[in-house]
């Protein structure tokens, strides 16, 4: 049965501190391909935590194993912009997610 966890993936050796977000290589592969972990229900909730190189994602899976391979899927984790700093179990205290 999947379960939640909050996974932080950090800016990598490739990252260019000179461009934005959505100004770095394969910007736009690498949107989409999350988009489509978010319309598939694996990724819940995620973006750039604000004054850090890291993102959050909020995901849905059934291990970390299964999280690591699919990110490892994404052309920002194949081409340096982006690695899994770390992955943990999290329970879901206060609110809801759909």
């Amino acid at each position: 049965m999947p379960k939640l966890f909050a996974v932080i993936r950090s800016r990598g050796s490739r990252w260019d501190e000179a461009r934005p977000l959505e100004e770095q290589v394969d910007w736009r592969l690498h949107a989409d391909y999350m988009n489509r972990l978010h319309a598939a229900g694996f990724v819940l909730l995620g973006g750039p935590l604000e004054g850090t190189a890291d993102v959050l994602l909020i995901v849905r899976a059934e291990s970390e194993d299964a999280i690591a391979a699919r990110l490892a899927e994404d052309c920002w984790s194949r081409n340096g912009l982006l690695e899994i700093s770390r992955i943990a179990p999290w329970q879901l205290r206060l609110g809801a997610l759909g």
